[in-house]
């Protein structure tokens, strides 16, 4: 049930988005239009039109790994895959205007550490879905990285008035490129016997880092 009123209100709500942002005025609209109890919307989304925005975020996301789910994979290169989820997340989104609205919203000193949780879970929710396994500071570097390209590429997205945004697609591309470049970097570092033997050390204090536990108030939750 309470997914299914979630549903109602986000719908309700991005009819109003484009006039009033994610505001108190929107949430009011989206409770009259979706015939909501306050009550029964306040215990779904205690800050209103906030908490609201990030739900409309979270079914980004959830779309983006239902769309990786029903497509195979296996032929592509790695970077292709990676590049298939970013664009999967972007064009699950829909609707411009909204995640203008919420870019806006979520860079106010008091929203920004939601919105940065709300990309750090669409990063994990990528790489999760393309099976990723790390256990080390892997798992953060490969989420922060991602989290910048995937950043970058939305706010390109945003101003991109290219048929079919093939801009965009072209610009994630050569971050995705750039990244790789790194990539290829640390690898010939690794197969350099001297440099190896110099970052020996700091590389056994970095391998006993580890991931955070499945927990609802620490990075990498989608279901935030």
């Amino acid at each position: 049930m309470s997914d299914e009123t979630s549903e109602k209100l986000i719908e309700a709500a991005l009819m109003h988005v484009p006039f009033d942002g994610w505001t108190e005025t929107t949430f009011r609209a989206a409770l009259r239009d979706a015939e909501v109890d306050r009550t029964v919307a306040e215990a779904l989304f205690p800050r209103g039109a906030v908490d609201l925005a990030l739900a409309f975020h979270r079914r980004g996301d959830a779309r983006m790994r239902a769309r990786i789910e029903e497509t195979d994979l296996s032929g592509m290169r790695f970077r292709d895959k990676v590049a298939f989820a970013v664009r999967a997340r972007i064009e699950a989104a829909e609707d411009r205007e909204a995640v203008r609205r919420g870019t806006t919203l979520f860079s106010l000193p008091p929203y920004a550490p939601d919105g940065a949780r709300a990309i750090w879970g669409t990063a994990d929710a990528i790489w999760t879905a393309l099976g990723d396994t790390s256990d080390d500071v892997n798992w953060y570097t490969k989420r922060a990285t991602l989290s910048g390209v995937y950043s970058a590429t939305l706010l390109y997205w945003l101003g991109d008035d290219s048929i079919d945004h093939q801009a965009t697609w072209e610009f994630l591309d050569r971050r995705i490129g750039d990244v790789m470049k790194i990539e290829e970097a640390k690898a010939r570092v690794n197969r350099n016997p001297v440099l190896s033997r110099m970052l020996a050390v700091p590389t056994r204090v970095m391998g006993g880092i580890k991931p955070p536990k499945r927990r609802e108030d620490l990075p990498g939750q989608t279901g935030m």
